[in-house]
């Protein structure tokens, strides 16, 4: 077969894949929005939303000016015009990714609650999938179909690596600052919220009356959204990148079927999703088991699809062990995150009854049971490399490995972004007044969407591991790095480094929240203080205000953990001079393995935090307004930014600083 045949065959699809995004958009606003006040919060949320990525959007540009220049300086001194070209083409992939998802979202979210309200649980249940959907669909679209277009378009060029780890870059880069300029926001607006409204306050969560509600709402949209859009399509797109990369480098040019296989994953994965969601779709399952079976026939399908493919392409058969490791570790890190933070399991409801004793005991055990969920996701993680590596065909067996568990990444995302659609219904259903019946469906919704956003967190952190280990192989090959030697002081000093790097970001990101959240406090209680008649209904918060708050202080606290996530690869690498190689690798492993850690222990304490509190919510240990309520909103409004935005960030670093490592090398 050609690479035209294959070409076509992957554009094809995705283009397949965009047809879905577009009919499950039509879908969605084929229902009329008919309740005049529903619709104003929601065009609030909305005009919120959109406001900050177009701001976000503006800064992000100027960081992409600055690198495009610098590309431009490499293309005088001879390298190829294509390659800031195409770092151009990833990122705008990236950001218009971001912006379809997040339309659908803030179009989708009062829509659920009508359907709440008029259709009853299945169809507002409908209404929030189809919403995902457009954000998932989208991810695995446009990254297929731009990967397909770079690699089919200049596969026989000079500067084939560079150009395709150029584009790789773009969307990266993007992912970075939208993660954490997203988390910020959400956070600042989230904490700020809790905070005054329900601990000082005593005021539930999402009433209209908490001035810091629109923004709140705002924040579950362009953090979990479009945040986690972003993380999770560069992590598709770098796993692909670092696989073809590795085949073209160990088995030669020549070997199309090789070098096509990670793109014939993600085709296939993309296929599955679409066979997961239409399947769901004419069974009409519970929203619960269709949120998990989705998935998992998903899954069905793209192994025996490629199990097939394997035999036909005649290929190493050891490389469909090396897919199954990759489909298997995605499932059991999602079951093991789903362990350590469902309020129906035991490690949530001890943290739960730790409350009764006060914050600071909520506090010591919740980061206990963050750090004991980091071992059993770790040591899957390393056996899958160990038996992707000896089994399916060495450094290509662990690419392989990272692009199979991404793969059907169309469903996944699609589960993992119903959520925040499913908790803006709710808060819109508060904010409108509708009967408690309404906030009773969307409460069933958002519980299932806070199941999954913790597996879809858990998801993202394992990819990023097995997406940071194929990068790290595709630096190590490029670089012509065989071993790296631990006794060398180059190497351990890049360790150091690395290894350090992971902290640094958690603590610029955390102290960001913090001083934002100060900022959101204040002006909350300033409202309530001086505008009259909050508390009875008759005086009206400034929403707005609030909203400017986390807006400038995301946008402004985005950039410092940009810049020294992208510089340490630089200046290591030129400052240790003719041993700067063998330092950036260690760098790159030391920061991979702490990253991945520390990331694992704040995304799973974070999520058993707000799940013991919404355990305590329900009723259980004296319910709202309780003192174990009360402990258990301090512990969520510490693990808040610890899972939303500290612990997301670190995914994308250890993979920006790899991608950043495998360019530089190519480069050189």
């Amino acid at each position: 077969m050609q690479i035209a045949h294959y070409f076509a065959a992957f554009s094809g699809i995705a283009l397949f894949g965009l047809a879905i995004v577009w009919f499950l958009f039509s879908k969605i606003q084929s229902i009329v929005v008919d309740d005049g006040k529903a619709g104003s919060i929601a065009s609030s949320i909305r005009e919120g939303a959109m406001t900050f990525l177009a701001e976000e959007y503006k800064i992000i540009s100027y960081v992409l000016g600055i690198v495009v220049a610098l590309e431009l300086v490499l293309v005088y001194y001879g390298a190829s015009l294509w390659i800031p070209a195409f770092f151009v083409f990833g990122a705008l992939l990236s950001m218009l990714t971001g912006f379809i998802g997040m339309r659908a979202a803030t179009d989708a979210n009062v829509r659920t609650t009508l359907a709440a309200k008029n259709s009853g649980e299945h169809q507002s249940f409908l209404i929030a999938f189809f919403g995902g959907g457009v954000m998932g669909f989208a991810v695995a679209s446009f990254g297929l179909i731009g990967t397909a277009v770079v690699f089919c378009a200049f596969y026989n060029h000079p500067d084939f690596i560079q150009i395709l780890t150029s584009f790789s870059f773009g969307g990266s880069l993007v992912a970075f600052f939208a993660r954490v300029g997203g988390g910020i926001f959400t956070k600042s607006a989230d904490v700020g919220a809790d905070l005054v409204g329900k601990v000082e306050a005593g005021i539930p969560e999402d009433d209209p009356r908490n001035p810091a509600v629109i923004a709140d709402n705002v924040g579950d949209c362009v953090g979990d959204t479009a945040g986690m859009g972003a993380d999770i399509y560069e992590s598709y797109v770098g796993a692909m990148v670092s696989s073809i990369i590795l085949a073209f480098n160990h088995y030669g040019a020549s070997t199309l079927t090789y070098i096509t296989l990670p793109l014939v994953l993600a085709t296939v994965g993309l296929l599955g999703s679409v066979v997961g969601l239409v399947s769901n779709l004419l069974l009409r399952f519970e929203p619960a088991a269709m949120l998990r079976n989705a998935t998992y026939v998903a899954i069905g399908f793209f192994l025996i699809v490629m199990y097939f493919y394997v035999n036909a392409a005649h290929l190493p058969f050891a490389f469909f062990y090396s897919i199954i490791l990759g489909c298997f570790s995605g499932i059991t890190i999602g079951l093991i995150t789903e362990y350590y933070t469902d309020s129906e399991r035991k490690p949530v409801k001890n943290l739960a009854d730790s409350c009764r004793s006060g914050a600071a005991t909520n506090i010591i055990y919740g980061l206990s049971l963050g750090m004991e969920s980091t071992a059993l996701p770790v040591i899957i993680l390393a056996f899958v490399v160990l038996l992707a590596f000896h089994f399916g065909g060495g450094l290509f067996g662990v690419s392989l490995a990272a692009v199979s568990m991404l793969a059907t990444v169309g469903i996944t995302m699609t589960v993992d972004a119903y959520g925040p659609i499913a908790d803006n219904a709710g808060g819109i259903a508060e904010m409108a007044g509708f009967d408690p019946k309404v906030r009773q469906i969307t409460d069933k919704l958002d519980s299932l969407g806070n199941t999954t956003a913790a597996i879809g967190k858990g998801f993202a952190i394992g990819s990023a591991m097995l997406t940071a280990l194929a990068l790290f192989s595709a630096y190590s090959e490029e670089a012509g790095l065989k071993v790296l030697n631990l006794l060398s002081p180059t190497v351990l000093v890049g360790v150091f480094i690395g290894a350090t790097l992971p902290f640094i970001v958690s603590a610029l990101t955390m102290r960001s929240v913090s001083k934002a959240a100060l900022q959101m406090v204040l002006e909350v209680r300033r409202q309530f203080k001086e505008i009259a008649g909050i508390m009875d209904g008759t005086g009206k918060p400034d929403y707005k205000r609030c909203i400017s708050i986390s807006t400038q202080a995301a946008l402004r606290e985005m950039i410092l953990p940009g810049i020294i996530t992208v510089a340490s690869p630089i200046c290591v690498l030129y400052f240790f001079g003719s041993n700067g190689v063998e330092a950036l690798g260690g760098l790159l492993v030391g920061a991979t393995v702490v990253g991945v850690l520390l990331a694992l222990m704040m995304a799973n304490g974070g999520g058993a935090w707000d799940n013991a509190k919404k355990y305590i919510e329900s009723g259980a240990l004296g319910g709202k307004g309780s003192d174990a309520h009360k402990a258990a909103v301090v512990g969520d409004t510490v693990g808040d930014p610890f899972k939303d935005t500290s612990g997301p960030a670190l995914n994308i670093l250890i993979k920006l600083m790899s991608i950043v490592a495998l360019l530089l090398v190519s480069l050189k």
